[in-house]
């Protein structure tokens, strides 16, 4: 099905459609050429698709770089650095690099170490490889309200600690460092701890969301095997494939999604090809729990990162 607004962005006279793609997540938006220049409607139809669909794609978008990617994405709201311990040579874009068959391929939300979550991460290829490299996202909203009551009753007042020791981009079990560009020491350079509830209030939509991933550490109450037992329990609730949907990438694609309300992780298939993405960043809320209870940080300061500004005017 495919809905079509009113002509909304003015700069171009064209008209946004949004075709869904998954029963769960997903859908393609069309009709826009993304850029700071949009009028409000647009940003405001575009934020609601997102907000719906929790990742949303564009084709067709070679004009950006990363001055046009990063003006578009101010849009939707203040900009957090690049990345809270690695120095990426940009203050905004993060590369993220791979020419060993290297990819972010553990499922996680970015930046879940720290107690500022962003909230929403727009991604562009930049180099592809000739085959893979595809990338696969989760709904977590989708996974709570699947839970059954038990679980339910157990993830309501469950707290995590997520730590940058498990960064994603370390997670490569056959070479030596994690990315083309940063070492291991980039990553884990400074100590990040948080204290986050695993189910949190999105705080657009209202929503209850599971918030886990491969940045978890531990679960407060539990020892390490039983963490172990309990994560493995609800990943794979989220990982479930009703939940998910998997973008083949296309030069001149942009995904964006919604980091409170999603998962996501990059398939590591593509053997030797160069692969480079350049995202950029919207800063988010400190996460809430079902009582009202904030996230902490235990190790660490996100200031620098990310600011707390309010993300709808």
């Amino acid at each position: 099905m495919t809905l079509t607004s009113e002509p909304l962005a003015r700069t171009t006279g064209d008209t946004l459609s949004v075709q869904q793609l998954n029963g769960r997540i997903g859908a393609s938006l069309s009709g826009v050429r993304l850029s700071g220049d949009l009028d409000p409607a647009t940003v405001a139809a575009i934020r609601a698709a997102l907000l719906q669909h929790k990742v949303v794609f564009f084709r067709g978008q070679h004009h950006l770089d990363d001055d046009s990617h990063a003006t578009f994405a101010e849009l939707l709201g203040t900009l957090t650095t690049a990345h809270p311990t690695v120095n990426t040579g940009s203050a905004k874009v993060l590369r993220v690099t791979a020419n060993r068959g290297m990819a972010a391929n553990a499922w996680h939300t970015d930046v879940s170490f720290v107690d500022r979550v962003p909230a929403i991460s727009v991604l562009r290829p930049v180099t592809l490889p000739e085959y893979g490299g595809n990338t696969v996202w989760a709904n977590t909203v989708a996974a709570y309200d699947a839970l059954p009551a038990p679980l339910k009753a157990l993830v309501d007042n469950l707290w995590a600690v997520h730590t940058n020791s498990y960064d994603y981009a370390q997670r490569d079990e056959e070479h030596d460092e994690p990315d083309a560009n940063y070492s291991r020491a980039d990553f884990a350079a400074t100590p990040l701890e948080t204290r986050h509830p695993v189910v949190h209030v999105h705080p657009e939509t209202g929503e209850r969301a599971l918030l886990l991933g491969n940045f978890v550490k531990g679960f407060e109450g539990f020892n390490h095997t039983e963490s172990v037992q309990l994560f493995n329990l609800l990943q794979n609730r989220i990982q479930k494939l009703e939940n998910t949907i998997r973008w083949q990438w296309q030069p001149g694609d942009v995904a964006m999604w919604d980091n409170r309300a999603t998962q996501h992780y990059a398939v590591a298939d593509f053997d030797t090809c160069p692969r480079e993405m350049r995202r950029i960043t919207v800063s988010g809320d400190v996460p809430v729990s079902i009582g009202g209870e904030r996230s902490v940080m235990l190790k660490g300061d996100s200031a620098v990162y990310a600011r707390l500004d309010s993300l709808i005017s």
